[in-house]
């Protein structure tokens, strides 16, 4: 995929790269039915879109976009986001095609922003039975990729004061799923007036986004 190569020479170049004169690369946002509120945090996307864009000179997207599961299109967008309160559900076609997607060099970045749990573990393994959510742990590159996160991923929200953790489904060595509980990484993201977190906590949130961006996309698809 293009994308992957694009993202690679951007970030280890030496230079700066050019002004693009396209947006090249996006996070975009999985819409899915059941009753959660997919579209929630607004501004959390493009708020991070600009922070790996000021600090690492990739040239992303300044908005965000969504997309379906099953929009022929759904291949075009290597990094999908989903986050939500409430019931996530897909039928057995988006099932398949996320799957599909997935194993195919696609990653998802599934943000509990609080209801959003039980839901997404009973979708995601009928989508992968035959792997497990795993916990990965603070030593994970993911979390020293640009900026050295020893504690892993961080508290964001309160939810039910339970630490935060950091799941992922793995293929091939591959990081396809990454799932944030307990966290709430998108209202960090958010514009500083919506939740009012202390600065050094949304710097914690937007620091943790460039590093998964990064990561995900040098990963090499086999």
């Amino acid at each position: 995929m293009n994308w992957i190569l694009l993202a690679a020479a951007a970030f280890n170049s030496t230079t700066p790269p050019p002004a693009p004169l396209v947006d090249s690369v996006a996070i975009t946002r999985l819409q899915y039915d059941g009753g959660g509120d997919w579209y929630a945090n607004p501004s959390s996307l493009p708020n991070l879109l600009a922070a790996v864009r000021e600090r690492t000179g990739i040239p992303v997207a300044r908005r965000e976009i969504s997309v379906r599961p099953l929009d022929p299109a759904l291949r075009d967008h290597p990094y999908l986001y989903m986050t939500g309160h409430g019931n996530v559900s897909f039928t057995p076609a988006e099932r398949a095609a996320l799957r599909e997607y997935l194993l195919d060099g696609g990653f998802l970045h599934a943000d509990d922003n609080y209801g959003l749990d039980e839901s997404f573990r009973r979708e995601i393994a009928l989508i992968f039975p035959d792997a497990e959510l795993t916990e990965i742990p603070p030593s994970h590159p993911v979390f020293h990729t640009f900026y050295d996160l020893s504690d892993g991923l961080p508290k964001i929200h309160e939810h039910d004061g339970k630490p935060p953790q950091a799941f992922g489904i793995f293929h091939g060595g591959r990081l396809v799923v990454f799932y944030s509980y307990e966290s709430d990484l998108g209202d960090g993201w958010e514009d500083q007036g919506v939740h009012d977190d202390p600065p050094e906590i949304r710097e914690q949130a937007l620091r943790m986004g460039v590093n998964l961006f990064l990561y995900v996309m040098g990963q090499v698809v086999p």
